[in-house]
């Protein structure tokens, strides 16, 4: 099964990226997963079920542990999978 995720975090500062926005990214960039998009109000990633999960855990965690209050993210099977 592939999945996709979308995700921001908390709180926004539109004059340079907060501490735990980066570390969000760096997360996903430095997971095994492909078709990454990184951007100033919303990220995405897909990849195997288990690397998306694997990713989301550690994204979590660390954007939390360096100061997010907050972080939307929706996780979804990629249409036509069939695996």
């Amino acid at each position: 099964m592939r999945l996709r995720v979308e995700f921001t975090t908390e709180p926004f500062d539109l004059d340079e990226a907060p501490t735990h926005a980066v570390v969000a990214r760096e997360v996903i960039q430095g997971a095994e997963l492909d078709a990454v998009d990184v951007g100033p109000f919303g990220n995405t990633a897909e990849g195997g079920a288990d690397e998306v999960l694997t990713a989301v855990d550690s994204l979590l965690r660390r954007a939390l542990a360096s100061g997010a209050t907050r972080v939307s993210l929706q996780v979804n099977v990629i249409e036509g999978d069939a695996s």
